[in-house]
C-alpha cells in the first residue's frame, strides 16, 4: 500500500511558474535514505561479525594464513564502504533534484559539486601516489608533489565557491538565520582561536613524529577517512538541525591518529570535515562552516595525543580513550560556539548557551560508542600487535634504547591489550 502511494506521489507533479514540482517533496529520497540506512546498518553489523568469526577461526586453525585473510577482509570492507558512499551521495543529489527549487541550485553547483570534485581528486591522487611508491623515490616524490598541488587547487576552488555561495546571503535566508555584526566578529574569533589551539596541540604533542607522508600513511588515511565517511551515513539518531548519533563513525579516524600521530591525524580530520559538509550541509556563514566541519573534525585527530605516554604502553585502551575524550571536548566546543553565534534563531530556550550546550551534547554518546568499540578492538592481541608495528615507524618512542625487534617481541610476549 505504501509503495503504491509512493508511485502515485512520484508521478503527481504540479506546475508552478513553468516548472513542475513534486506533490510531496522528498518523499522518494526520504524513503530511500531511511530504508538504505537500515539496510547498511544491518549489513555492516553482519559483515563485522562474519569477518571477526572467520578471523578467529583462521587464527586458531591456520595462523600463517591470517595475513592473507586480513588483506581479503580489507578488500571486502573497502568494497562495502564505497557502495555506501556512492549510494548515499547519489541520494543527496537526488534530494536536491527532487525539491526542484531554484534556491538550491547554488547549493548544488557551489558546494556539492566542488566537494565531489575534491573527493575525486583526493581518491585519484592517493591511487597515483600508491602506484608511484613501487617505483623510485624520486618518482614517488614528484607524484606526491603533483598530487598535493592538485589537491590544494581543488580545495582552494571549493573554498572560493563556498565563499561565493555564502556571500550571496541566500544561505542565511534559506536556513532562517540572521547573524549580527557582533556575532559575525565573534564567529571569526572563535574559529581562529580553536584553529590556534588545535594547531599548537598538534605542534607540541606531535614532536618526534615522522613528518612526511609515505605510501603507507597515505593509504591508511584514505581508507580511514572513507570508512568514517561511510559509517557517518549509518545513523542511529538524527538531530533536527544537523548532527547525528552514528555507528562509531569517527572510530577509523581516531585509530588513524592513534597509529600515525596527532599531526597526520589532525590533517586527516580536517579533510574528513570538509567532505562531511557534503552529507548534510547546514551552511550559513564562513566561520560557522569552519567550526562545524574542518575545525570540529580536525580536533578528532588529537585522539592519538596519549599514544606516546610510556607509562601507558601496556594499556593502549586507556591511551586511546583518554585521547578520544579530549578530542571530543574540543569538537563539542566548536559545535557549541557555532550554535551560540550562528544558530541562535533555532534556540527554544531564553538562554542560547544552555540550548547550544544541550543540543550539541549528542557528541558525547556518539564518541562513547566509538570509544567502546575502540577499546574492544584494542584488546585483540593480533590487532594491537599490528598497531604497535605501525607506531614504531610513525611515532618516536620516549626511550629509544629499546630496539624495534625487542619492542615487538615485548608486545607479543606480554599480551598488549589485555587488562
Amino acid at each position: 500500500m505504501f509503495f503504491s502511494q509512493l508511485c502515485s506521489s512520484y508521478f503527481d507533479r504540479i506546475p508552478i511558474d513553468g516548472n513542475k514540482y513534486y506533490l510531496y517533496e522528498e518523499v522518494w529520497t526520504e524513503y530511500a535514505t531511511n530504508f538504505l540506512t537500515q539496510v547498511f546498518l544491518y549489513a555492516a553489523i553482519a559483515l563485522a561479525v562474519l569477518l571477526i568469526g572467520i578471523g578467529i577461526f583462521v587464527k586458531l586453525k591456520k595462523p600463517e594464513a591470517l595475513k592473507s585473510f586480513f588483506k581479503t577482509a580489507c578488500a571486502l570492507v573497502i568494497g562495502f564502504v564505497m557502495t555506501v558512499i556512492i549510494s548515499m551521495l547519489a541520494l543527496d543529489f537526488a534530494k536536491i533534484a527532487e525539491k526542484g527549487y531554484s534556491e538550491y541550485t547554488d547549493l548544488l553547483y557551489l558546494e556539492l559539486v566542488p566537494a565531489i570534485i575534491l573527493g575525486c581528486v583526493t581518491v585519484a591522487g592517493i591511487a597515483a601516489a600508491y602506484v608511484a611508491s613501487y617505483f623510485s623515490k624520486k618518482t614517488f616524490k614528484i607524484t606526491l608533489i603533483t598530487v598535493a598541488s592538485a589537491f590544494g587547487a581543488a580545495l582552494a576552488a571549493m573554498l572560493v565557491c563556498l565563499a561565493v555561495y555564502l556571500a550571496r546571503g541566500s544561505a542565511e535566508e534559506n536556513n532562517g538565520a540572521v547573524i549580527t555584526v557582533t556575532e559575525n566578529a565573534v564567529l571569526y574569533a572563535c574559529a581562529a582561536g580553536l584553529i590556534i589551539i588545535i594547531g599548537l596541540c598538534a605542534l607540541f604533542l606531535g614532536k618526534g613524529e615522522k613528518k612526511d607522508f609515505d605510501s603507507k600513511s597515505i593509504a591508511y588515511a584514505a581508507i580511514c577517512i572513507a570508512m568514517s565517511f561511510a559509517l557517518s551515513y549509518i545513523k542511529l539518531w538524527s538531530m533536527p538541525q544537523g548532527g547525528s548519533l552514528t555507528l562509531a563513525s569517527l572510530l577509523p579516524l581516531m585509530l588513524y591518529a592513534y597509529m600515525f600521530g596527532v599531526r597526520k591525524g589532525v590533517m586527516a580530520g580536517a579533510v574528513y570535515g570538509i567532505l562531511q559538509c557534503v552529507q548534510n550541509p547546514w551552511l550559513i556563514h564562513p566561520a560557522q562552516f569552519l567550526l562545524d566541519y574542518p575545525v570540529a573534525f580536525a580536533a578528532m585527530g588529537l585522539a592519538g595525543m596519549f599514544s606516546k605516554i610510556k607509562k601507558l604502553d601496556k594499556l593502549p585502551q586507556i591511551q586511546f580513550a583518554l585521547g578520544a575524550i579530549v578530542a571530543a571536548v574540543l569538537r563539542f566546543a566548536a559545535h557549541v560556539l557555532s550554535g551560540v553565534f550562528a544558530f541562535s534563531e533555532y534556540s527554544t530556550l531564553d538562554n542560547v548557551w544552555a540550548y547550544s550546550l544541550g543540543y550539541n551534547a549528542f557528541v558525547f554518546p556518539d564518541i562513547a560508542i566509538a570509544i567502546a568499540v575502540g577499546v574492544i578492538i584494542l584488546s585483540v592481541k593480533p590487532f594491537i600487535s599490528q598497531v604497535k608495528r605501525i607506531q614504531v615507524g610513525a611515532l618516536a618512542k620516549p626511550a629509544a634504547a629499546v630496539s624495534t625487534s625487542d619492542e615487538l617481541q615485548n608486545v607479543d610476549n606480554n599480551g598488549e591489550g589485555e587488562n
